[in-house]
Formats: C-alpha cells, structure tokens, sequence
C-alpha cells in the first residue's frame, strides 16, 4: 500500500498498474492486456520467502579517502593480513571483502576534484557543471527503494552527521557534496541529522499514515471498471489476484490476534535503546554511534532493510581534536596534507576512526541473532569513501569494504582488480551484484551491464 499523490486518471497505464481509492493504491500483477511504459521494462520485484529473514543493506561513507600505504590487504580468512588502516576490522576479517581497483569513469573524468567525483559514488552518473542545473543520477539505494521499498514502513533511511550545505565550491553546489543518496538526477534524498528524528520515525505510533486492512473494498470499484479493460486471459489473473490480498488479510488478522506472524518475524517489535536527545549531539563520536544505532534498531524492528549513513561530507571541516594526537587539525587539512609526515600521521588515525564506526556496525549486527544466523549475515554493508589518496584526489580506484552474508556474499577475501587487470573493474558492477542479492535484478545501472566478477 502506498498514498495516491495523483488520481487513477492521472496515472500512465502500465502492465505493473495500480488500483487507487479513498487516498490508497493497490499495486496490481503484471497483465499482458495493459500497455507496457518503457520505464517498467527490465524491473523485476523482490520475492521474500516468509520464513526466512530478509536482506538489508546499508551504506557508511566517509570523505576525503585514504592514506593510500596503510590501506591494503591479502590473503584470506583468518591469516588475512590487513594495513594499519584498516585496523579496526580485524576482528572482523572473515566478515569482509577487501575490494581493490573500482572506479567510477564519470567521476575520473570530472574537472572538479571534490565534487565532480562524490555525488556520483553510487550512480556513476555524470555530475552536472551548471550551476542552474543539479543534476547527477539515481543512486543504487534509490533504485531498491523504488523496487522493494514497499516491504516496511519506511522505504530506507539517509542519515548524516553533518548538515546539507548550500554554499558553492569549485564553481558547484555543495548539496554535491553533501548527498550521497538521490532519489532522480535532479533530486536527492533528504538527509537526516537529527538522532531524535530518526528515533520517532522509526517507533513513532503513524497517527499521520493511513492504516486500512479493507483496501479491497475502497477499490472494488477501479477493479470492476478495469476488469472491463482486460483481456479474457487477464480477467481470471485479477481475480486471483484480489483473492489473494483477501486471504493475506485475513491471515494477517488472525495472526494479529494469535500475536504473532506465520514464518520470520523481526526479533525486536519494541525499541531497545532510549530515545535520544532532541538537540544535535556535539560529540562526534557519540553522533555516529547514536546513527549506526538506529541503523541496527531499524534492521532488527524491520522498519527499513536499505540505509545509508554519511559520517561526513565531502571537503568536511569536522574537527577530529577529539582523537588522541590529532588536536587543533581540521578532516579537510589532514586529507590535503602535501606528504607532511606528521599530518600523515594524524590522517591515518582518522582514516581508523571512520573504519572503526563500519566495524561498530559490522560488530553490533554480528552479535543479534535471527533464527539461528545473525543479522550480519542477513545483510549486505558497504564501507567506502569516493577517493582514494584524498591528498591527489584520485578517483581511477575508489577504497570499498563488503561485510555480511546477505543474499549468499561469500566474504574472508580479497578482491583485487587493479593489480590483475581485469578490464571489468566498474563500481556499478559491484552495485549490480549488491541488487542482485537484495532481489532486484537490472540489466544495466550506470556505466556497467556486467556483474563483478567473482564476487
């Protein structure tokens, strides 16, 4: 069920329609007998098996890149050998994939250094240089809320530490670099802040959504009228498919008395942790975990299975003083450090800082069982930034860590593209086979109509 922005009579025939009424939308199989948009073709929706727990996914970005010599890995399982700045994962290294060469060409190609190469980490896509003009592509997240969104209550979270800027850098808006979610080429998601914001949305008591078990019958009238329209062959379809939604009601009531739901249930259906403060947290690290928290609360309550979080933004001002050795330096300084040894040495401790929030993450979920498999292991993470040597800005390879054993990853390995040459080395590749394992299946997203190989 979704809200209906626009009349039935304003909505585009297609074979993947919907039946409106009373301000609800019933989303209808597939007819053969209805037109098909161009748009709908080469989607296909996620099927869920009732028992078993559902993927998830989530994002964590972190700007500026890496200090490229302390960023590698090899081998494999427990004996993997990891760089310095990667540290915080070792507890967690048969949980990864350490991936090596990824890059996205747009970005490469970009005049500017920053935000030319950020906006599009998860599209691809081509960021406009028009100041008139904002415009970059729908990201992968974006995509699977579009597909499988519907499943929960709130189609994903985008979450942030630092506030959408407005100002212009390099000739461009900084809403580039304060978004890495977009919801079309001109629009990005809206980024929350706020912990105590995210916190209401996921427990609050959805006085402001309509909740109607009977949508049949507010849209009985749409279906006589479009059973009308339909083939011989697509009647028996509709009318088996409404019988179906009737008897999905009617075990949904059932089990709402019985308190409980056939096959996988979320294991939490109340919050475990307390409400958070209405004010904007002035500790950075107590910011991030509050955000990496309500990722996990959301996962495990099943209010989203799509999240992401951008512990800063691109040529972010955050002061990392709060870490030991690195007072008075500001992220941005630290990143363009000139080779300065010791700004060097004070990169790499915030390059571990930001690892240690993926790992705060990989750690929470690894620790909540489902049944038998942990939530990691029902989740897909990614961890990355959209440089490489932040003090270069190079984009021919961007730094990115898998975690979580969703959709079958087989992780404890090392992934490298760059050294062996392999001509596939396209992120959107990556993110095909990431959709793949949430169930959603495209023929192309961005520049790449290839899954990544060995993945």
């Amino acid at each position: 069920m979704t809200t209906a922005n626009r009349s039935s009579a304003e909505q585009p025939s297609s074979r993947r329609s919907f039946l409106r009424g009373a301000g609800c939308a019933l989303a209808l199989p597939f007819l053969e007998s209805l037109p098909l948009r161009a748009a709908e073709s080469g989607k296909r929706a996620t099927k869920v098996a009732a028992h078993k727990p559902p993927v998830r996914f989530a994002c964590v970005f972190f700007s500026n890149g890496v200090e490229p010599a302390h960023w590698w890995a090899k081998g494999s399982g427990k004996t993997m050998e990891i760089g310095p700045g990667l540290k915080p994962m070792e507890p967690f290294r048969e949980d990864m994939v350490f991936l090596r060469g990824l890059f996205n060409e747009q970005a490469v190609r970009h005049k500017s250094a920053h935000l030319g190469r950020m906006p599009n980490l998860l599209s691809g896509a081509w960021v406009s240089t028009e100041q008139s003009d904002i415009r970059v592509g729908k990201t992968m997240d974006q995509v699977l809320v579009q597909q499988i969104g519907h499943h929960t209550a709130i189609p994903s979270l985008v979450l942030g530490v630092e506030p959408t800027e407005l100002r212009l850098e390099d000739g461009l808006s900084m809403i580039y670099g304060s978004c890495i979610s977009w919801k079309s080429s001109k629009k990005p998601a809206t980024k929350e802040i706020y912990p105590a914001r995210v916190f209401d949305l996921l427990v609050g008591d959805g006085k402001d959504r309509r909740i109607d078990r009977s949508i049949l019958d507010q849209v009985l009238a749409e279906a006589k009228s479009l059973k009308t329209r339909l083939s011989d062959s697509d009647r028996p379809k509709l009318d088996d498919y409404l019988e179906s939604i009737r008897d999905i009601e009617k075990r949904l009531d059932r089990a709402t008395r019985d308190e409980r739901l056939e096959g996988w249930r979320p294991t939490l259906s109340k919050p475990n942790m307390p409400r958070p403060g209405d004010p904007l947290p002035q500790d950075v690290p107590v910011h991030m975990k509050l955000m990496l928290d309500l990722i996990v609360l959301a996962f495990q309550m099943d209010k989203t299975r799509i999240a992401t979080c951008m512990l800063n933004n691109d040529l972010s001002q955050m002061n990392f003083g709060f870490l030991d050795g690195v007072q008075g330096s500001l992220h941005l300084d630290l990143t363009h450090n000139g080779r300065d040894p010791k700004l060097e040495a004070m990169y790499l401790k915030t390059n571990q800082f930001h690892v240690q929030q993926f790992a705060y993450l990989v750690k929470r979920l690894k620790e909540i069982d489902e049944g038998g498999q942990s939530l990691l292991e029902n989740s897909l993470l990614c961890g990355c930034s959209n440089l490489f040597d932040g003090d270069k800005h190079e984009a021919d390879q961007m730094p990115i860590l898998l975690a979580g054993g969703g959709g079958g990853l087989k992780t404890g390995r090392v992934l490298n593209f760059l050294d062996k040459g392999d001509a596939n080395r396209r992120a959107c590749s990556l993110y095909l086979s990431l959709m793949d394992r949430m169930g959603v299946r495209l023929p192309r997203f961005g520049d790449a109509d290839r899954r990544l190989a060995d993945l």
